[in-house]
């Protein structure tokens, strides 16, 4: 006799691009910085606490937020988190120290 395999359907959830969005970084105990976003920072912020948020932060507790920013915008947002996941550590640093905009100039050469 053959055992079924059972599989359950993986219910998905429609992700939500109404409404305010954040940016934010964490610092983990090592030292390392996390940027995220969401639609909600209270709610993610527990789930980062609970261990449930990422792995990163999970192996990396525990963590304070040193920086976050709003949008409107969920394509703002996004693109706001990729900006700063390109920054180097140093320019993370001047980010979280002065809140501020760091404007990094990209040199191109050619060929």
């Amino acid at each position: 006799m053959r055992k079924r395999k059972i599989f359950l359907k993986k219910v998905k959830r429609k992700f939500i691009r109404k409404g305010r969005f954040a940016v934010y970084i964490l610092e983990c105990a090592d030292g390392s910085f996390y940027t995220g976003y969401t639609n909600n920072l209270k709610i993610r912020l527990k789930l980062h606490e609970s261990g449930k948020g990422s792995k990163y932060v999970r192996a990396r507790r525990p963590f304070c937020l040193v920086y976050a920013r709003k949008f409107c915008y969920y394509k703002s947002a996004f693109a706001e988190e990729c900006r700063i996941k390109r920054l180097t550590r140093k320019e993370k640093d001047i980010l979280v120290l002065g809140h501020g905009k760091v404007n990094r100039k990209i040199k191109r050469t050619r060929k």
